[in-house]
């Protein structure tokens, strides 16, 4: 018998950032340790709906997804002149808005996972607010994304819309992957903002930088995981391990026959890599906090 309904919830949530007041759209379901997802650059929380939808995965853990301000179905705020300015996110944005989230919704060291600019997340977060979690997850992780910031101003320009976009998506896919699911994914890419993935890219290709301070992070009471896709030229798995190389204890798998956007690409596939690692991160015995 066909499904008739997803056992996801979604809600707005008021959250005032960096002393402005978003309505943040958030999707959850199950139940049990937490896990905070976030979504890639331009993109939005659509792309976690296969896990969130997956009853193994949310009979064990209680799976968040947010859309970032200006992204899906959060809209810009009501009380700035948003318009008068480009969009440009920044890495303190970021960080204030995951504490934040986690705040607001009362969760006691979730599991952070984030792919892509959320890869390059899981990093800062863990270099940054360690606090606040009990384990990393980065995705297409890397020390940095220097050198394709070339291409920033031509990705908001009148001559190229959305469907560009969208087509540079299918590169970074495998070519294993089912075509409906990497069809899915260039989709949802082609229905950001204008303007958003080039300013969610200055965060990405330009300030996200930890030559030299990823050897500093600390893993004595937290988990910490990169997974590197084995077809995603963007960031390639030499990219994944010499970040890896950088965190003392951290862990680093290559996601073979996967691509840059393996929860959507493959998420079946991906099922295999990512459920082993929330298993162990949810299992981890950690030190109380020293303001506990």
């Amino acid at each position: 018998m066909s499904r008739q309904s997803a056992d996801v919830v979604g809600r707005y949530h008021y959250m005032t950032i960096e002393g402005v007041e978003y309505r943040v759209y958030v999707e959850e379901s199950g139940s049990g340790v937490p896990v905070v997802l976030q979504h890639t650059a331009g993109c939005d929380g659509r792309q976690w709906r296969h896990l969130l939808e997956d009853p193994e995965i949310a009979g064990q853990f209680r799976l968040i997804a947010a859309d970032l301000p200006y992204h899906g179905k959060s809209l810009p705020p009501t009380d700035v002149q948003w318009w008068k300015e480009d969009y440009v996110l920044t890495e303190e944005f970021l960080i204030e808005f995951h504490i934040k989230l986690a705040e607001q919704l009362g969760l006691d060291r979730p599991i952070y996972v984030g792919c892509s600019m959320g890869g390059h997340l899981a990093a800062d977060l863990a270099l940054q607010a360690p606090e606040h979690y009990r384990a990393f997850v980065g995705i297409e992780a890397a020390l940095h994304s220097h050198g394709m910031e070339r291409i920033l101003p031509n990705l908001y320009h009148p001559e190229i819309g959305n469907e560009t976009k969208a087509a540079l998506m299918l590169t970074m896919c495998a070519p294993t992957s089912p075509e409906q699911l990497v069809r899915e994914t260039g989709w949802v890419y082609s229905q950001g903002a204008p303007g958003v993935f080039k300013g969610d890219l200055e965060y990405y290709m330009v300030e996200h930088d930890l030559t030299d301070k990823a050897h500093t992070i600390d893993t004595t009471n937290l988990g910490f995981w990169i997974l590197s896709g084995e077809y995603d030229w963007t960031a390639p798995p030499t990219a994944g391990e010499l970040l890896a190389a950088e965190i003392d204890g951290a862990k680093f798998v290559v996601m073979d026959g996967m691509g840059h956007f393996p929860m959507t690409e493959n998420p079946e596939k991906f099922k295999g890599f990512i459920v082993p690692i929330l298993q162990e991160a949810a299992a981890l015995e950690l030190a109380p906090l020293a303001n506990a």
